[in-house]
């Protein structure tokens, strides 16, 4: 699962996609017009919690993939290199400028980030519906030699979607039908993509609630998810080499944590993705599966001799053990469950799988 990072030139794209990666793409990367990939680790309070309690050998974090895009350009709809590009990642994470600093300068004279995101809406918008047009002329031309029943099927979906589009709302909203689903596994749409919003503030807005506030209700029919980040504050909190100096930075701006961190874990929410760990001496490792994913199946993002071998899971609730303190006051309590191949794994269950292959 990728998290695609978009947005128009100097919003500060670059500065965020070396925080949540910590990699450094080059100017050669840069210019050459084509995603730079990185690896982002996920911050995740209950990881440090268990890491703590556990005291293992080896931590293991949950990861997501991030790409950065190349610059967004005015009319990129039309292009067929910024389509191929989008298309690739499964959500779309837009840096919007919000600072205002009259040294970088911004490609449309000034800062206005509702116009920005609108802007960009309607290009991922117009993007898709020419796509629809495209290929309902090939329909078109196919059935002029071959009435085929599947392809007159096709153009009735596509027809429906194009006046969806036309009223300039997003595919993500649209009513699909499981055999809608289908159709679509065959196409590139971008506005099926979730969206996220970030929004790069200076320091003195970060305690600002209004903007995102106003923005959430200009954009709220749109199921856009919106996220707060100062790059230049994240920068800085970089920097600092020990945790405690972190927490007095963060403590003086009246702030719990790093924005990335919390970013990071919007863009897995984003992606409809939940969190289990597995703990021990040797090991607390966190790993990301699918919302409502069966115990079997979880088992094999462990490994696939777990799936094909599974009897059971073991079962301890974070909250529990949280409050607890130990997994042998969380079984004296009844609290320690054993669940079947039916079972659908929570976000923050702590399993232990019981196979034989």
């Amino acid at each position: 699962m990728k998290i695609g990072l978009i947005g128009l030139p100097q919003v500060g794209k670059k500065t965020l996609f070396e925080l949540i990666t910590r990699a450094h793409p080059s100017e050669h990367d840069l210019l050459a017009g084509k995603a730079v990939a990185g690896i982002a680790e996920i911050g995740d309070p209950r990881f440090d919690w268990l890491a703590n309690l556990y005291q293992p050998k080896k931590l293991v974090r949950a990861r997501i993939n991030v790409e950065l895009l190349p610059n967004l350009e005015k009319g990129f709809a039309s292009k067929s290199e910024f389509q191929r590009v989008l298309s690739t990642v499964d959500a779309l994470c837009h840096v919007v400028r919000a600072f205002n600093d009259d040294s970088v300068y911004h490609v449309d004279g000034s800062v206005d980030p509702k116009r920005d995101i609108a802007e960009i809406n309607s290009e991922l918008v117009l993007s898709d519906l020419m796509f629809a047009e495209k290929r309902i002329e090939r329909i078109d031309k196919e059935t002029k030699r071959n009435k085929e029943e599947q392809l007159i099927k096709e153009k009735e979906f596509l027809l429906k979607i194009k006046a969806w589009l036309e009223e300039g709302k997003p595919l993500r909203l649209y009513p699909f039908t499981p055999e809608d689903r289908r159709v679509l596994v065959n196409y590139q749409l971008l506005t099926l993509k979730e969206l996220i919003i970030v929004l790069n503030v200076s320091e003195e807005a970060l305690a600002d609630k209004g903007l995102e506030a106003n923005l959430e209700k200009d954009f709220s029919n749109l199921k856009i998810h919106f996220i707060k980040v100062s790059a230049k504050v994240e920068a800085e909190i970089a920097k600092l080499e020990t945790e405690a100096e972190r927490k007095e930075f963060l403590g003086s701006l009246g702030i719990t944590e790093p924005a990335v961190d919390r970013l990071k874990r919007v863009c897995l929410n984003t992606l409809n993705l939940i969190s289990f760990f597995t703990v021990g001496k040797d090991e607390v490792r966190q790993w990301t599966i699918k919302a409502n994913t069966l115990a079997p199946a979880a088992a094999g993002s462990i490994h696939t001799d777990l799936e094909k071998g599974f009897i059971r899971a073991e079962v301890m609730k974070y909250p529990d053990l949280n409050a607890l303190g130990s997994e042998e006051k969380v079984s004296a309590s009844g609290k320690a469950y054993l669940k079947g191949k039916d079972y659908l794994v929570e976000d923050g269950d702590i399993l232990n799988i019981r196979f034989n292959v």
